[in-house]
């Protein structure tokens, strides 16, 4: 046994100190983050905000303010809770810095001293040892059975053992070992900083709501001043005072603009986020909750994420109680009060020997390290030498090798096993040992592994292993988990290409480095997919900020990569992703839903003031601007919501999630061909047929009872028809006798609301007042008209689709 050199005094404090001075503290650069008033006020001013608050401005130029105060209300509330649920979504270089330990262990003026890490500097002689977290990039000058766990920066799953002259990077951490080393970068010129760079620079793309979204709102903003513009001039034609006119249209464009949808979007969005932390999967961000149900391709790390980053004894080749006995005496890794502690290799060899009874005490007299060149551990333990190592290290060494330990040790490794060799001798001589076996060690796949990934495939949704463990042993647990795509090591360059190689189901990618991870999400983004990428370690945290949702694992994952991702797995199992996306799934089309219902009360809504303007004011208003806002803010935003929450169709995951616009041709076809006509139909038919029915005739003034009783039988009739339009609305292919009545019981409630909102609006004095027995019944026929129409057209559907198949 030999001891570390004394050699190398280290920097005197002067040096120290001037280096320090000149180069800056051993810390990373930190990050200028957004206060929370400026990450609060840019969820009041994106484009949606900012047409509420042009909304509320015109409502209160026309007269109308307390409109404007319901609508400011509206857009505050919104933007609080959104700005409360992502608050701390930009800390990912921040938390890197947490990765440099607050004290190291240095030798300066010729003594060993503990100094705060920060005062590191280059040419500092550092002293590791077992269970030390690195301080900076060191090269190493002298090392003693020295392992550095590294998977947080490379995603290597087994510790190096690096030799003398080689290189440790900060961040990383000591398992086994001591060594001496000199720093030869410091702070912001580490491997570290410079991930947190990638981290920084790495922008997180726009999600496909937010695209979509923002082409809802141009497309409803468009028809609300294209409507009012048309509206201010009818009246100057009709010879309206211009002043009178102006305020009409401002009435008119602000009762077309949906104050509702925007809270209905987030209130959805934000009970499916409570939906998915209720299946350990907790959202960072609430646009991810339909981003991950849009996602089209997923590539997922190894360790940890397939695996359950737990090394177990697969396969003992000998006699299982002296194979582990010789192998757990020439470790040091143990199971200790229940925690893994030193190598994981070791530890599983310790915890098997243990499950079996074996004993392992005894008093070591004597011990060679681990070392790069030797590639073995040999102890000197109850009168015996016990070895163990690679095997084509440990092999030479016996003075006899049985022909089947050749073929075991090649049926082992083709099973992706990482395989020791253990032997005996006797004395303190590596000569002429007996092989006493061979042991096969993994990191297995998680259980539900296999399934969730052949749910990702039925819902169409290609999926990655990108790695940077050894080929061989990826290629072992892609096989196992039923990824059986090639096994990719070298990438292209050009983006174009790198896109084209990795796009491909069941793919391995082996051997990637924190920029080929940025690379590969990159690439595939631009080959028009949406890329889930998953990670746990701080080289995973540029490529969950670059990729469109980035998923990290919560129980054995790093701060960093928690901190850059939208999605966390709260228990590290694959088959919560799949979880996840079908409530994503169910969440795009839950959107849908409520756009049907809203805009289906669009057209209902704007139908009286056509009416008015094409007969030229013979027919008169059906109803006012004000109980259109009534149906917009007090009627319909409950049942809206509601629908947001609308549980999953059982067909949801299958085949690939629904692509375009979340207005495309079918919706717009169903609004404005089928519902919206026969909710306005109804509702036309109602108002003229009271004024008929009180001797109103075409063309005269009906008097003012008269018109607010048609107007309340009107806004009754555009009431109900909505607590039709709700049921119509919970599915785009089954009528509704089809959807089980209490499969929504939310949807029950607020049409309930609803109904009492009716009432409430027609004693209120908005210009309506209650319908005679006769307008009620008359109002009534819309739920039969929109339900008819609704089933009338689905069946039109069904039927065409299946001439088409």
């Amino acid at each position: 046994m030999t001891r570390l050199s004394t050699a190398m005094p280290g920097l005197t404090s002067a040096e120290a100190a001037a280096r320090l001075a000149a180069d800056g503290p051993n810390t990373l650069p930190a990050t200028r983050r957004p206060s929370a008033v400026l990450l609060l006020l840019r969820q009041l001013v994106h484009f949606f905000a900012l047409l509420l608050w042009a909304a509320a401005g015109l409502a209160y130029v026309a007269g109308m303010p307390q409109l404007a105060v319901a609508i400011v209300i509206v857009v505050l509330l919104n933007g609080g809770f959104a700005f409360a649920q992502e608050y701390r979504a930009d800390r990912a270089a921040q938390r890197l810095s947490d990765l440099i330990p607050a004290k190291a262990v240095v030798r300066r003026d010729g003594r060993r001293v503990q100094m705060d890490a920060a005062a590191l500097v280059v040419g500092d002689v550092v002293l590791l040892e077992a269970g030390d977290r690195i301080s900076a990039d060191l090269e190493l000058v002298e090392v003693r059975g020295l392992a550095v766990n590294e998977s947080m920066l490379t995603g290597e799953s087994v510790p190096v053992r690096p030799a003398p002259g080689g290189p440790v990077f900060a961040g990383t951490f000591v398992v086994e070992g001591e060594a001496e080393a000199s720093a030869v970068a410091t702070g912001a010129r580490t491997r570290l900083a410079a991930i947190a760079a990638l981290t920084r620079q790495a922008s997180r793309p726009p999600s496909p709501l937010a695209i979509q979204l923002a082409k809802v709102v141009r497309f409803v903003a468009a028809i609300a001043l294209g409507v009012g513009a048309g509206f201010f001039g009818l009246a100057m034609l009709m010879g309206m005072e211009p002043a009178n006119g102006f305020l009409f249209a401002l009435g008119v464009t602000v009762a077309l603009v949906p104050e509702g949808l925007l809270p209905t979007v987030t209130l959805s969005l934000a009970r499916a986020a409570q939906k998915m932390a209720a299946r350990k999967a907790l959202v960072r961000h609430l646009e991810a909750v339909e981003t991950l149900g849009s996602a089209t391709f997923i590539c997922t790390d190894k360790t940890g994420t397939l695996t359950l980053n737990r090394m177990t004894v697969a396969e003992i080749w000998g006699m299982p109680e002296e194979v582990l006995r010789s192998a757990v005496l020439s470790s040091t890794g143990r199971l200790s009060d229940g925690k893994p502690v030193g190598d994981p290799m070791e530890v599983a060899l310790h915890v098997e020997a243990l499950r079996l009874g074996v004993d392992v005490e005894a008093e070591i007299s004597g011990r060679r390290p681990f070392d790069a060149v030797r590639r073995r551990t040999s102890v000197v333990a109850g009168g015996s030498l016990h070895v163990k190592g690679a095997p084509d290290a440990v092999m030479p060494l016996c003075a006899a090798v049985p022909p089947q330990a050749e073929r075991i040790l090649a049926e082992m490794g083709a099973r992706g096993l990482r395989v020791l060799a253990v032997a005996r001798g006797e004395g303190e001589q590596e000569r002429d040992l007996a092989l006493l076996g061979l042991v096969g060690l993994e990191d297995p796949p998680r259980e539900d592994v296999a399934e969730a990934i052949w749910k990702c495939r039925i819902a169409g949704i290609k999926l990655a292993m990108v790695t940077g463990d050894h080929p061989s042993t990826a290629r072992a647990i892609a096989r196992a988990v039923g990824l059986d795509g090639p096994v990719v090591t070298e990438l292209p360059s050009d983006d174009a290409k790198l896109g084209e190689l990795v796009d491909r189901d069941g793919v391995v990618i082996a051997r990637v480095t924190p920029e080929d991870k940025l690379r590969i999400a990159r690439a595939l983004r631009l080959r028009g997919h949406v890329v889930a990428m998953t990670g746990d370690g701080v080289n995973d945290g540029p490529a969950l900020r670059e990729a469109d949702i980035g998923i990290a694992m919560g129980d054995s994952g790093t701060d960093v990569a928690r901190e850059a991702a939208d999605l966390v797995l709260l228990d590290d199992h694959f088959a919560t992703i799949v979880s996840a996306i079908e409530l994503g799934r169910a969440t795009y089309a839950n959107i849908r839903r409520f756009l049907t219902y809203h805009l289906t009360d669009n057209v209902a809504e704007l139908t009286p003031f056509v009416v008015w303007a094409l007969s030229g004011g013979q027919i008169p208003l059906a109803i006012t601007v004000l109980q259109v806002l009534a149906l917009d803010i007090g009627t319909d935003l409950l049942p809206a919501l509601a629908l947001g929450a609308e549980p999953a169709n059982p067909r949801t995951m299958n085949g690939p999630a629904r692509g375009g616009n979340l207005i495309d041709r079918r919706l717009l076809r169903r609004v404005f061909g089928v519902l919206g006509p026969a909710q306005a139909l109804a509702e036309m038919a109602a108002f003229t047929s009271v004024l008929w029915l009180g001797g109103w005739v075409l063309g005269a003034e009906p008097g003012a009872a008269l018109l607010a009783s048609a107007s309340g039988t009107a806004f009754a009739a555009v009431v109900l028809g909505q607590f039709a339009n709700a049921f119509a609305c919970r599915s785009e292919s089954r009528w509704v006798g089809r959807v089980r009545w209490g499969g929504n019981p939310l949807l029950l409630g607020a049409l309930a609301f609803e109904v009492a909102m009716l009432v409430l609006f027609l004693v209120l004095p908005l210009g309506g007042t209650f319908p005679s027995p006769a307008g009620w019944a008359l109002a009534a026929l819309a739920v039969p008209a929109v339900l008819t129409a609704d089933t009338l057209h689905k069946a039109w559907r069904t039927k065409v689709l299946k001439r088409g198949a």
